[in-house]
C-alpha cells in the first residue's frame, strides 16, 4: 500500500517577482530605511502586534509601501510578511522551550508573539521549520 503525501497547511512555493520599482530607490534612502525598519521590528518588537502591516510601517517612517517593500526585498531577501513571521517564529521557538512558558499552550504562545490565529501560526512555522510547533516543542523539551 502506498501512502499519498500531501503538503500540509496548503503551503505554496514562493514565486520570484520582478518589480521594477525596487531599483528606483536611492541607496542612501534604502540604508536609512533599512536601519529604521530593523529598529522598529527588532528593538521595538513590533512583530508581536498581530495587526502590524507594511502600510502601518510605511506611515510610521513617512514613506510608502513600495519603498518598504523594495528595502525588505533587497536587504532581507524576503517580503514583509515572511520577515515579520520569521521573528515571530524565532521568539515562539524560544518560548516553547523555555521552562517559564511550559504551562502555556502552543496557541497561546503563537498569539503572544503576534500570530492572529492557530492556522497562520502553524502554517508559517511549518513553512520555516519543516515541522509542526507541537513536534518542535516535544523534540526540544523531552528529558534525555
Amino acid at each position: 500500500m502506498t501512502e499519498k503525501r500531501t503538503q500540509p497547511y496548503n503551503i505554496k512555493e514562493k514565486e520570484e517577482k520582478n518589480a521594477p520599482y525596487r531599483s528606483l530607490i536611492r541607496a542612501e534612502l534604502a540604508d536609512e530605511l533599512y536601519d529604521k525598519i530593523l529598529n522598529i521590528i527588532l528593538i521595538e518588537k513590533r512583530y508581536r502586534d498581530k495587526d502590524f502591516s507594511a502600510k502601518e510601517l510605511a506611515k510610521e517612517l513617512n514613506t510608502n509601501t513600495r519603498y518598504i517593500s523594495a528595502v525588505i526585498n533587497s536587504r532581507f531577501n524576503t517580503n514583509f510578511s515572511c520577515l515579520i513571521n520569521e521573528y515571530r517564529i524565532k521568539e515562539a521557538m524560544h518560548r516553547m522551550t523555555d521552562k517559564r512558558y511550559a504551562d502555556m499552550t502552543i496557541e497561546e504562545i503563537g498569539k503572544m508573539v503576534g500570530f492572529a490565529n492557530r492556522q497562520s501560526f502553524y502554517a508559517s512555522f511549518y513553512r520555516m521549520m519543516k515541522e509542526t510547533p507541537n513536534d518542535y516543542r516535544k523534540r526540544h523539551t523531552t528529558v534525555k
